[in-house]
């Protein structure tokens, strides 16, 4: 999957953007919004060979600026994602996230994607809002989140 929105091009992760992926985690003002996961090189290369995740890079041209992964079950799912600290406050988030979501209702079919931001990163949330989700209801922490959180879904 290759998706181009209005400023931003989403394509696959390979094995070559290891490092660059493990550098990108290892910013404290990346690893934040992450609950300050950093991995390996080996641990990037095994995330990034994971069934049930699809991970992609996020360009601005051919500038690498972000990271964005899928999730799928049954027809419907959710994205995760993050940019680069410079690369913040230009619209690359919201246009890319868009594109995916509006790729995976229309080619794949889903009928649902959702997002999942804690309540604490207010720019996640408006820029989750600005690609076209809208809020569905806040959620306790569970064993994926650290704190609050605020189930989010795609709506065109």
């Amino acid at each position: 999957m290759r998706v181009r929105g209005r400023l931003t091009t989403v394509r696959p992760a390979a094995e070559e953007d290891a490092d660059l992926l493990v550098r990108w985690h290892a910013d404290p003002d990346v690893a934040r919004y992450w609950d300050d996961e950093v991995f390996t090189r080996d641990e990037m290369l095994e995330r990034l060979r994971r069934p049930d995740v699809e991970a992609f890079v996020i360009e601005e041209g051919a500038h690498p600026v972000g990271y964005l992964q899928v999730w799928a079950e049954g027809g419907e799912g959710g994205l995760d994602m993050f940019l680069v600290p410079d690369a913040r406050g230009r619209g690359l988030g919201p246009d890319a996230a868009r594109a995916v979501a509006l790729h995976l209702r229309s080619a794949r079919g889903w009928s649902r994607v959702t997002v999942d931001p804690y309540l604490w990163n207010g720019v996640a949330l408006r820029a989750w809002r600005r690609a076209g989700f809208r809020d569905v209801e806040e959620r306790e922490p569970d064993s994926d989140h650290t704190a609050r959180w605020l189930l989010m879904e795609f709506e065109d």
